[in-house]
Order: structure tokens, then sequence, then C-alpha cells
């Protein structure tokens, strides 16, 4: 256990956020949510991890996304997070939205994986355990499972919400007639499913071809975009190559180097130029495309230190886009799938 310290968030950490609703729900989120799917595992600075949950809730962001598999190892971000918490933000519970999620592979055997009644809810235990939590906000199912029915797996998520250890239901990597048919049984258990969490980015749109961003919209649910700046190929990062120290070259597995090919960093150094006239970088440019439309209710973003985060927020300043940019940024990207 680290040396404890004493947190005192800024006073003025709500003035510069915004604050979308989910869809029809009460529920608010930040428009940007820090993600811990990278840099929180057993190979992460733990006082680098800290400062980086500080900077996030000093920013306005009050939304912060765990999983029970990340890592490495699977758990060690929800326990490195839950060290995090007990040390800085008890006083500040009601004020955050902590969410977790269960449906990859978690421990061995066949009831550590996908959408079981009892994966998702020994899962659930184990997570508020890790974490130091007597609830979370948000449960997700992780990931469309083809093999249980699929009233079994929302039925998990109502009886976590029953039980108070979550207090709304989420899903995530499901298309949209897959979330049609859960919201519709969710509805019939009265069970406030609000959310779904999907990649999204300029140089994916998988949300606007399988019918969720759609569906989302018609049934007045939110979406949280993971991955809007496509694992970081949306940045400057490698529009002069692959630094040394990224996690393309370090970590291959979700980034992998074949694809920055000479036609993708065309597509990034003329979006660069698109950036650049309306005074933004690159990121803040392709995090303000996410959040152009209002069922997107946030962007879901990591962070390898905490300036990342500052420039990210900043992207707030200028969301909005005209129809000739719209334009030109659909011509470059020419809806390549990424």
């Amino acid at each position: 256990m680290a040396e404890k310290t004493t947190y005192q968030a800024l006073e003025t950490r709500y003035d510069s956020m915004e604050y979308r609703r989910l869809g029809n729900s009460g529920l608010k989120l930040s428009a940007v949510s820090l993600g811990f799917w990278h840099n929180f595992g057993s190979n992460g600075q733990y006082e680098n991890m800290k400062q980086i949950c500080h900077t996030a809730f000093d920013l306005g962001i009050t939304c912060f996304d765990l999983a029970n598999n990340y890592g490495p190892d699977p758990g060690e971000a929800e326990r490195n997070f839950g060290k995090i918490y007990a040390e800085s933000f008890i006083p500040y519970r009601d004020e955050m939205i902590i969410s977790t999620k269960a449906g990859y592979e978690m421990w061995q055997g066949p009831y550590g994986n996908w959408g079981s009644r009892k994966y998702l809810l020994a899962s659930l235990d184990q997570s508020l355990k890790r974490m130091g939590l007597d609830y979370v906000d948000i449960f997700y199912h992780h990931r469309m499972d083809p093999d249980t029915a699929l009233e079994e797996t929302m039925g998990a998520l109502d009886q976590a919400v029953k039980s108070g250890k979550a207090l709304y239901a989420g899903l995530s990597n499901y298309d949209g007639s897959t979330m049609k048919r859960a919201a519709g049984i969710l509805r019939e258990l009265h069970c406030p499913f609000v959310i779904n969490q999907n990649r999204y980015s300029l140089l994916d749109r998988t949300i606007e071809q399988n019918g969720l961003k759609k569906t989302a919209t018609d049934m007045e649910k939110g979406v949280i975009a993971f991955s809007p700046l496509a694992q970081g190929l949306l940045t400057d990062r490698y529009l002069h190559g692959i630094p040394s120290d990224s996690r393309m070259k370090t970590d291959g597995r979700f980034l992998k180097p074949d694809k920055l090919t000479p036609q993708m960093l065309e597509k990034l150094e003329a979006l660069q130029k698109i950036a650049d006239r309306r005074g933004q970088s690159l990121a803040q440019m392709a995090l303000a495309w996410v959040l152009k439309d209002d069922v997107v209710s946030s962007v879901l973003v990591g962070a390898s230190r905490p300036e990342q985060l500052r420039d990210n927020v900043k992207m707030l300043e200028n969301r909005s886009f005209t129809a000739e940019e719209l334009q030109e940024i659909d011509e470059i990207i020419n809806e390549a799938a990424y």
C-alpha cells in the first residue's frame, strides 16, 4: 500500500467541463471520461496513475471507466484504482460515475467468460472487492455472447441493479439489432438501461454501419465512445514515423505498424491541415468530431501522463463544425474502415 496522501479537489473543477445527458435518463456524463484500459496495470507507475486521476477530476472529468480484465494482469487496473480511491476520492464518491464491465475472459474454467448469470454476478462481486466499493454506477456486459440466451444475460444485469450493487445497466460492443432486443428485455424488467459503449472515431464508423448509433438515437439511449483517437493514430505522434516509446512500437496488439500505410499517413496529414485551420491539434479535432452529435454523451480517453488529459479537454473550446469541414473530412476518410 502506497503512503497515504491528502488530496483536495480544485473548487473550479466544474467551471469548464460540459455534462451531457444519457438519452432520456436523468444521468449526465462529463463530455470526457477517463478510461483504465491501458496504463493502470502492473506495468504502470502508481504515482503517475494517481496524478492522472487527480488531474482528471480537477478538470471536471467525473466518469472513471474500468473493466474486470483491464491490466495487465487482469484485475490490476481495478485494484490500483481501489488504492487511489481509498487515498483520494472517498469524500467525492457521490460526485463520481464509476463503471466496470464483465464479458471477456477473467479466470480459468467454464465460468469466467462471456455472459452467463454465474459469471457476471460473480465478476461484479470481485470487482467491487478490488475497488473497495459498495456499488458501481454503471455495470456493463462487455460483449455479445452468441451462446447464452439474451434473457439470461439481461436478467443478470437486472439482478445487479436490484441488489444495489449497480445503479444503471450498460452494454458494450453490441450491434444495433441485438441492443434493441436487449433493451426490450430490460424495459420489461424495469431495469434502468441507459448506455452503450462502443468503438467510434473518425476512422472507425462501425456503429453507423451496424445500426447501433441510429438505434440508440431512436430509443433515446446514450453512447460513450471508446478509442476515439484510434489507439493514438489520430494524434500527431505518427505523422513523422513511429516513436520508440509509442504504443505501436511497444504494444502491437491493438495498434499494429501495418496500419500506418502511405495512404493512411496521407489521410492523417490532410486531417491535420483541417485541425490547424481550426486552431486545434489533430487529437482535439478528432474528439470534437465524435461529440458533434447529441447521442454521443462522452468520449472515453486514456492517458499515460496528466498533460494528455489537459490537452484533450481543450477540445471543448471548439466543438462545432461547419458543413464544409464535415464534408471535407468525409472526403478525406472516404468511408475507409480502420
